[in-house]
């Protein structure tokens, strides 16, 4: 077996009888899937079927009710788990961008990686008092690092004349843009992906999508809330139809598409194709 092969097959997240209630409504009703390296996973279903919960849970900014997530051989919803250590490898792209609007391009894109690496250096510094290894950088270094970074990340997108402007001046699909290189900066595993393209008018979709395209081909694990079924059936590698808090169907694009399976899939994809 070759190498790019082990690594597709490789697990990454495996999620087990996932359940999320809120009150007395049921949302997640015992989801079990895996989701490997270089997977690129389209959850497509109809609006309150529990999409964007599912992909919520799976970084725990939603405390799941009951099952398990393995996120690299953890067990991240285990609450005893510092949540925050197994975040710096899961980003997240959300349906209305989420940059400050106070911050520059820059600055949001910095934020992270610097607020991460400051928090290094001051365990590295505090250990090194009692004989451990002296921090291997300074604090100029981390912030000249992630800068640098932040620009090469701006460059990528076309986007580096921006950077020292605020995000309430750029159009929805820039914004959407600098929020996935946002993602990018922390060097992530995956990324989770919820309707990005949702709150961009119809002109802007095209270019977050061709983004998240060259993510794809680059091999970066994804997980992706979508409404674009174009863009599901060009790119997924795999198609999750969840409806009730359940995944009905799981199947590749071609066959997802072409031979549903379940009538409630057949249902949903006479209405949106």
């Amino acid at each position: 077996m070759t190498d790019a092969a082990e690594k597709k097959n490789e697990k990454l997240i495996d999620v087990i009888d996932l359940k999320k209630s809120f009150g007395d409504l049921e949302v997640l009703k015992g989801i079990s899937v895996t989701i490997n390296k270089g997977d690129i996973v389209c959850i497509i279903g109809p609006s309150g079927s529990g999409k964007s919960t599912f992909l919520r849970c799976l970084n725990c900014m939603e405390d799941p009710t009951g099952g398990q997530i393995i996120f690299d051989g953890v067990d991240i919803a285990d609450m005893k788990v510092d949540i925050n250590v197994h975040r710096r490898k899961m980003g997240m792209v959300f349906q209305q961008f989420n940059l400050f609007n106070n911050k520059t391009v820059i600055q949001n894109i910095m934020l992270a990686p610097v607020h991460i690496g400051l928090q290094e250096l001051r365990k590295a510094k505090w250990k090194s008092l009692f004989g451990g290894k002296k921090p291997e950088k300074t604090k100029q270094q981390i912030i000249t690092e992630a800068h640098d970074n932040a620009m090469k990340l701006l460059a990528r997108i076309g986007l580096e004349d921006k950077a020292d402007v605020y995000p309430s001046t750029l159009s929805g699909g820039q914004k959407q843009r600098v929020a996935i290189v946002r993602a990018l900066a922390m060097n992530p595993e995956v990324i989770l992906f919820d309707e990005p393209t949702s709150a961009l008018d119809p002109e802007m979709v095209g270019e977050v999508l061709d983004l998240m395209k060259q993510l794809a081909l680059e091999g970066m694990t994804m997980v992706c809330v979508t409404h674009e079924m174009g863009f599901a059936r060009e790119v997924g590698k795999r198609i999750l139809f969840i409806d009730e808090g359940k995944i009905l169907e799981e199947n590749t694009p071609a066959e997802f598409f072409a031979h549903p399976v379940h009538q409630r899939t057949k249902d949903f994809l006479s209405k949106v194709l």
